[in-house]
């Protein structure tokens, strides 16, 4: 992740820097939430109206200034089963599927503001970082691999002088957002280069993919608009739609929150600044139940729009404000001019993105870092590019904890004195949990210890049931062979631990009523056996 720190301003960001960046980040919502529309198999009018309600909301309520939100792919391909099946339930030509989606929204922005009032967000800490720096590896290469379809016609490569006019036409976008801040650092570089690029190809009547010709080509007539309008999702309010929405409304829910945090998360270190993922967890909720009620399909943050706010030096509320006020207003007012502005001009930006956003410090790292760590980042890298993000982190998360516990199980560790009293003391490194447990056993020589034992468990922890367990095992091997074993330094946790679990398993396996409390009076221990 270094390398994208080397490519984002730290500045506090400023007016006139927010607006700018706003201003930019509006022009490649555009493209992109047509594109998603298209996926989820609803109007680009639909995706237009979410990104604008997804941004504003979040901008207002959110708890992450300077991050984008709107409509998203990893939510869309969720979507199109659910519109697909919501048509089929309301026979055919009722377009019931779109209905279903509003009422959906509505479970998501309740799952999601549930999660933000629990103050579930916390949880995104458990993501390590190698899962961190997969899931911005692979949504890199996801973009980038997004906006090689701009190359494509009807569903196939683009050939000859427009594939040549196109490539020019990126490359020289790419080109002016990396002179621009050459020039003069608090310039707008990407809105500079879409403005100067399109400004090109009108003049020049050069011809090139439009967004127009883009709408059109996927099936749409334009992105001019009116307000959205309040309306009640026109579903039956049954036990059947409930039974049906509700597993759709779930998975987008954590789509849609593991997406925000992780977004999260990357903006903070890219921007050396701090978020606050319950207040996002209750903002994306709030956003999603708007577009239920107003058409709008709904969305996550975004992190190519992010990740183009914050290096065009949005930094503040205003900068995605900006962005969504700007939407709304291309789709109202400037519809016309909007349509002009080249594809090109838009993945030359998108491009750029995915140069920022590659954490190019992997390649650094490979032989600096444990085995696992990078065998964790290229899996989550793969997963996210093959399946979607909520996939690839779930799947990052538990193989990188079995790693965890498969390495603590094997710190197990007991060191053996035997005393002037010929009592022999095991003293316990290490935590004692699930993984650990048969290591732990073998570290004991029942038949031919002495008559007392002392287990000491200054330097370690028991930590669930299966080491509760294990600690019974090992006192009845002892008892059995007619011994007695005492337990020393067990912290109140672990004392409180054994007490509750007197109920599933033997805890009191000895006569000594103490037997589960630290035993820090050696003398009365040894008085004790002289009598």
């Amino acid at each position: 992740m270094e390398a994208s720190h080397t490519l984002v301003s730290n500045s506090k960001g400023s007016i006139q820097s927010d607006i700018f960046s706003g201003l930019t980040v509006a022009l490649a919502l555009v493209p992109e939430a047509v594109a998603f529309s298209f996926v989820a198999g609803v109007s680009p009018i639909v995706g237009l109206y979410g990104a604008f309600m997804m941004c504003i909301m979040t901008s207002i309520l959110g708890g992450r200034p300077g991050m984008i939100s709107g409509a998203t792919g990893a939510m869309a391909v969720v979507m199109v089963n659910l519109v697909l099946e919501g048509n089929a339930l309301g026979g055919a030509g009722s377009h019931a599927g779109l209905q279903y989606l509003f009422f959906t929204l509505l479970l998501v922005g309740i799952f999601q503001s549930l999660a933000g009032i629990f103050r579930l967000g916390k949880f995104i800490r458990m993501v390590p970082r190698s899962v961190m720096m997969g899931f911005v590896n692979g949504l890199a290469i996801v973009i980038f691999l997004s906006q090689l379809n701009m190359f494509q016609a009807e569903g196939t490569w683009i050939q000859g002088e427009p594939l040549w006019i196109m490539i020019g036409l990126v490359a020289l976008t790419m080109g002016i957002l990396f002179t621009v801040p050459m020039v003069y650092k608090k310039a707008p570089g990407a809105l500079i280069a879409i403005i100067a690029v399109s400004l090109l190809v009108i003049f020049a009547q050069i011809d090139t993919a439009t967004v127009l010709s883009f709408i059109k080509v996927n099936g749409g007539t334009g992105i001019k608009a009116g307000l959205p309008t309040f309306a009640i999702p026109q579903i039956p309010f049954t036990w059947e739609t409930l039974t049906f929405v509700t597993p759709y409304a779930l998975i987008l829910a954590a789509i849609g929150l593991i997406e925000s945090l992780m977004t999260l998360t990357l903006i903070d270190e890219l921007t050396d600044t701090h978020g606050s993922g319950n207040r996002e967890c209750i903002a994306q909720g709030v956003a999603n139940f708007t577009n239920g009620l107003f058409g709008g399909m709904g969305g996550c943050a975004m992190i190519g729009q992010s990740i183009i706010n914050i290096t065009s030096g949005g930094r503040g509320r205003l900068s995605g404000i900006t962005a969504a006020v700007a939407l709304l207003f291309f789709i109202l007012f400037t519809s016309t001019y909007i349509e002009m502005v080249p594809i090109a001009a838009l993945v030359g930006v998108m491009f750029i993105v995915v140069i920022k956003t590659f954490a190019w410090s992997t390649f650094n790292i490979v032989n600096k870092v444990p085995k696992w760590d990078v065998a964790v980042i290229v899996l989550v890298t793969f997963l996210t590019v093959k399946y979607d993000l909520a996939i690839a982190v779930i799947c990052g998360v538990i193989i990188s904890a079995m790693i965890f516990a498969w390495e603590n199980a094997l710190r197990i560790r007991a060191r053996k004195i035997v005393d002037e009293h010929g009592i022999k003391h095991y003293q316990i490194y290490g935590p004692l949990f699930f993984g650990s447990t048969t290591l732990f056993l073998s570290k004991f020589d029942v038949k031919d210890d002495p008559e007392n034992i002392i287990i000491d468990f200054q330097e370690s922890r028991i930590m669930d049931q299966s080491a509760i367990e294990m600690v019974n095992k090992v006192t009845e091997l002892y008892l059995r062979s007619g011994k007695t074993v005492h337990l020393w330094h067990l912290s109140k946790d672990c004392v409180r631990l054994i007490k509750k679990a007197e109920k599933i398993c033997v805890v009191n396996v000895l006569s000594d009523p103490d037997y589960f409390v630290s035993v820090d009076n050696y003398n009365k221990l040894q008085d004790e056996l002289k009598a």
